[in-house]
C-alpha cells in the first residue's frame, strides 16, 4: 500500500514513522526544503500540563484588551476576510466551560501518549534529540493568576497529572543559579522537552534510510479525484498516485483541501522565537511566564525564547514589536537572567496551525474514504507529533487507535 503525505513537518514526518512500521511504501512531499517549518523553531516542550484548549473562558475579552498593545501576547488582526469571521464565530461559541471540561480528558490523553511514544523514539537506535523529562515550571507574579494556576493544578492533579505547586523560596532551590522574582510556580512534573532542530534532521534520515521518498521545493498544483477517492497529486512534473493521501500541511491546510472542495475551519496564529548561543546563566527546567504567555527552553547550551499568538492572513512581516514584548517580560521575573534584544535576521516565525475550538482535527474526511487530515495542532505540533503519526497509522490500516479520537474528527464543524 502507498501513502502519499503532504507536509513534511512534525505530524508528517512522525505519519511517515508510523506508517513504514505498518508495512507501507510513503512518498512525503513538501513545498519547502524542509529546513524551517514549525517544527524547528519551537520550544521543543512536550506538553500534558496543556489539557485547557486555546478556546477558553476569558480569552475572547483577554484578546480585545491586547488587541490595543503592540507588544501584547495575543492578537487578531482585523479583517474582513470571511474565513476569519467564520472562524472567529466558532473560537467565540467554543470558548466556554463546558468545552474546556470536555476536552481536558482528550487533550491529556494524547499529549501523554506522545511522551510515552517520544521516550521510546528516543532510544531508538540513530535518535539522540535531548529528550528530558525534567518537568516545565509555570510562573506567575500576581495574586490572581497565583489563583487560577493552583486551581488548574488541582485538576491536573485529579486527571492523574503529575504536579506540585510551589512556593518562591521552593522554586528557587530548584532554579539555584538564577534569582527569580515570582510569587511562586506551578512544576508540571509530567511534562519533558526535547531539541526540535536535531530532532527533524533525525527522523528525515531515518525516513531516507527506510526507503520513504521526498519531493521538495515545490507545492502542490492539482489534486486529482475520481468517485470518492483521491487518485493522484500533481507536484512539478511529478504525478504522485497512492492508496492513502495524509493532509498534514499545517497553515496551509485550508488551501490544500480546497482543491479537493474540503472546508476546514483552520487560521494561522504567527509566534516568534529566538536563541541566545552559550547563556551566561543556564535554566535547570523550561519555563513558562504565566501572565507574559512568554516560553523559555534551555536546549542544547542554548537558551530558546518563545512567544506571541498572532490570528491572521500568512505573511513574511517581522513585527518586532511582539519580539520586544517577550524580552522585556522576562527580567520581570527572572532578573538574574540576561536577556538581549535580538536583531530582526535572528528571529525566527512560524505559523501555527489554529482549529476555532482549540483542538486538532485527526481523521478521515466525510467526502473521500482515502483522504485522512492530520493537523491544527496550534501550539502543540511538536508536543503531539508522534500520537498524531501513530493514530493515522492505526486510522489508515483500519486498527482501533489506543485513545479516544472522536473529539479530534475533522467533519465537527461540518
Amino acid at each position: 500500500m502507498r501513502a502519499v503525505i503532504i507536509g513534511g513537518g512534525i505530524i508528517g514526518l512522525s505519519s511517515a514513522y508510523y506508517l513504514i512500521q505498518e508495512g507501507w511504501e510513503v512518498t512525503v512531499i513538501d513545498q519547502t526544503d524542509l529546513t524551517d517549518s514549525c517544527s524547528y523553531g519551537n520550544l521543543g516542550m512536550i506538553v500534558p500540563s496543556h489539557f485547557v484548549p486555546l478556546a477558553a473562558p476569558g480569552i475572547v475579552a483577554q484578546g480585545i484588551r491586547w488587541m490595543f498593545n503592540s507588544k501584547s501576547p495575543f492578537y487578531v488582526k482585523p479583517s474582513l476576510s470571511l474565513q476569519l469571521i467564520s472562524w472567529g464565530l466558532q473560537f467565540i461559541k467554543s470558548a466556554n466551560q463546558k468545552h474546556v471540561d470536555q476536552s481536558g480528558p482528550h487533550l491529556t490523553a494524547i499529549n501523554l501518549l506522545s511522551k510515552q511514544l517520544y521516550e521510546k523514539l528516543s532510544n531508538e537506535p540513530g535518535f539522540d534529540f535531548s529528550f528530558e523529562k525534567k518537568g516545565i515550571m509555570m510562573y506567575y507574579k500576581t495574586e490572581k493568576v497565583a489563583e487560577e494556576e493552583t486551581h488548574m493544578a488541582e485538576k491536573a492533579k485529579q486527571m492523574g497529572l503529575d504536579v506540585e505547586v510551589l512556593t518562591k523560596e521552593e522554586a528557587q532551590a530548584i532554579e539555584s543559579e538564577i534569582s527569580l522574582d515570582v510569587l511562586g510556580a506551578v512544576h508540571y512534573k509530567c511534562d519533558a522537552h526535547l531539541y526540535p532542530n536535531k530532532l527533524n534532521q533525525q527522523l528525515i534520515q531515518y525516513l531516507q534510510n527506510s526507503g520513504v521518498q521526498f519531493i521538495t521545493g515545490k507545492p502542490v498544483t492539482r489534486i486529482e479525484t475520481k468517485n470518492n477517492t483521491i487518485q493522484s497529486v500533481h507536484i512539478g512534473e511529478n504525478i504522485i498516485k497512492g492508496d492513502m493521501f495524509i493532509f498534514a500541511a499545517g497553515s496551509w491546510m485550508p488551501a490544500l483541501l480546497k482543491m479537493v472542495q474540503v472546508q476546514l475551519p483552520l487560521m494561522p496564529g504567527k509566534g516568534y522565537s529566538f536563541t541566545q548561543e552559550s547563556p551566561a546563566k543556564q535554566l535547570q527546567v523550561p519555563a513558562i511566564l504565566c501572565e507574559a504567555r512568554v516560553a523559555i527552553t534551555p536546549m542544547n547550551q542554548q537558551l530558546r525564547f518563545g512567544g506571541t499568538m498572532e490570528i491572521g492572513s500568512i505573511n513574511n512581516k517581522i513585527n518586532m514589536n511582539r519580539v520586544r514584548g517577550i524580552v522585556e517580560s522576562v527580567p520581570a521575573y527572572l532578573p538574574g537572567l540576561s536577556v538581549n534584544m535580538p536583531t530582526e535576521e535572528k528571529v525566527w516565525y512560524g505559523f501555527r496551525p489554529c482549529s476555532p475550538d482549540g483542538l486538532p482535527y485527526i481523521g478521515y474526511t466525510s467526502k473521500y474514504n482515502n483522504l485522512l487530515v492530520a493537523g491544527g495542532h496550534a501550539m502543540m505540533g511538536l508536543s503531539l507529533g508522534p500520537a498524531t503519526g501513530n493514530l493515522i497509522a492505526a486510522l489508515a490500516t483500519k486498527q482501533a487507535t489506543p485513545i479516544n479520537i472522536k473529539a479530534f474528527d475533522p467533519t465537527r464543524f461540518d
